[in-house]
């Protein structure tokens, strides 16, 4: 993008948030919202409360008040960017795969014990255990076009049995532990109920190994590809014995299995080999998949209810989760999706949400430049005076994300391979 788009961007992007008036019950709490909101697409190297206010010359405290205990309506906003999004969907050139929503997590390291949902867990941005949250989010993918569509905070169950800490952060009492396979889906259940409907649905096998979520999928008609663990349990039939995945359909002897390309981006091709058989997995027949890199001997195991589609289509469905990696670095760099410094579990979740209605808009116009426009906002290619609106620069090492995978980058063939289990819950 260059300095003159850049520079045009600033009528739009007034536009688009003026779609959120609604949300503030008055004026100068609207214009705190604009404030905040190009600080997130500034180039401030860490878009935190602080350093915006600093550099929109408004008083540190205003700021810390608008994000953590002034009233607004964060939950109406978060419902407009979706309604929104749903209507750039629905405007988009038609595509061969349809539209394809993507369900996974990201991280980041804080330090201290006093931020909603810090602990010692798993953090895919710096590939270990280590202090820190984790967000949990739905994407989507459609053509060309991508763009980070909901986040949640996950609560461990050490905070949620912990009242007295939970209501020093400012976390309500009706809210608790939610697995993140349940928050993912009520994020789908949200997205629904705000017009956002997906062609098929792809996740990890931190969401994959859970039986409930597959169930779910299954009874309401949602087509999805899974990743799922080496030992994930199939059947050859509804009673049969249980087996594990790499047991039921091994990556051996695969010199006849069909051979698919793989297009990449920003990678060099990928050419897998492989073969599906039927299984009995959460309450209905599906597709066991097991794929192998030819140049690599990485190997993958996946689960699809799509029975009847290609196994090319169910292949590239599944590798389109490497989009959303793409929106989480986009989404640190340019919005600061995790540069939220507080103690206040309003002001995170709040922080999260702006930074999606940031994205949004990065999402509409990287679209239109790209000569594919999908119903912008007024004034978009009228030049204006938004001196917020500049090229993005790195934000902290710590938060970025950008050169330590998440936990759904590809493993290597040995992590593949293990034989560690994993948690698979069964559907009630």
């Amino acid at each position: 993008m260059s300095e003159q788009e850049i520079a045009e961007l600033g009528p739009a992007f007034a536009a688009y948030l003026s779609r959120f008036r609604a949300c503030f019950p008055q004026r100068r709490t609207a214009a705190h919202f604009d404030t905040f909101c190009r600080g997130l697409l500034s180039d401030l190297p860490r878009k935190s409360v602080e350093p915006i206010a600093l550099e929109a010359g408004t008083a540190v405290r205003t700021l810390q008040e608008f994000l953590a205990t002034t009233q607004w309506d964060h939950e109406q906003a978060r419902d407009r960017v979706q309604q929104r999004l749903a209507t750039v969907l629905a405007e988009l050139p038609a595509d061969d795969l349809g539209t394809v929503g993507v369900i996974d997590e990201t991280s980041c390291s804080k330090w201290g014990d006093q931020t909603p949902g810090v602990q010692r867990q798993y953090l895919g941005c710096v590939g270990k255990i280590d202090n820190g949250i984790v967000t949990v989010h739905v994407g989507v993918a459609q053509g060309t076009f991508q763009a980070l569509l909901d986040a949640d905070l996950y609560l461990p169950q050490a905070w949620a049995l912990d009242r007295p800490r939970c209501r020093e952060a400012g976390i309500p009492d009706d809210v608790g532990y939610r697995p993140k396979w349940r928050i993912a889906l009520d994020q789908l259940i949200r997205l629904r109920d705000n017009g956002v409907s997906f062609d098929w649905l792809t996740f990890d096998e931190g969401y994959g190994s859970k039986v409930p979520l597959l169930w779910v999928l299954g009874l309401v008609g949602q087509q999805f590809v899974a990743e799922v663990p080496v030992n994930f349990a199939v059947r050859r039939s509804a009673q049969g014995r249980a087996r594990r995945a790499d047991e039921q359909q091994p990556a051996r002897r695969t010199a006849k299995w069909e051979r698919f390309r793989l297009e990449r981006k920003t990678q060099a091709h990928q050419v897998w080999r492989a073969r599906r058989t039927r299984v009995w997995v959460a309450e209905g027949w599906h597709q066991l998949i097991t794929a192998i890199n030819e140049a690599t001997g990485e190997v993958k195991y996946f689960v699809t209810n799509a029975v009847e589609e290609p196994l090319s289509r169910v292949l590239r469905v599944a590798f389109r989760r490497a989009t959303i990696e793409h929106a989480f670095r986009l989404a640190k760099q340019e919005s600061g999706l995790m540069h939220y410094e507080g103690r206040q579990y309003v002001g995170l979740i709040r922080h999260v949400i702006l930074a999606t209605i940031v994205l949004g808009f990065v999402a509409e116009q990287t679209q239109r430049l790209r000569g594919e426009k999908s119903g912008g906002d007024g004034g978009a290619g009228v030049p204006g005076v938004e001196p917020a609106l500049r090229p993005s620069a790195e934000p902290s090492a710590r938060c970025a994300g950008t050169t330590t995978p998440e936990r759904s980058d590809l493993l290597s063939p040995t992590a593949e391979c293990s034989s560690d289990p994993v948690p698979q819950e069964t559907a009630a």
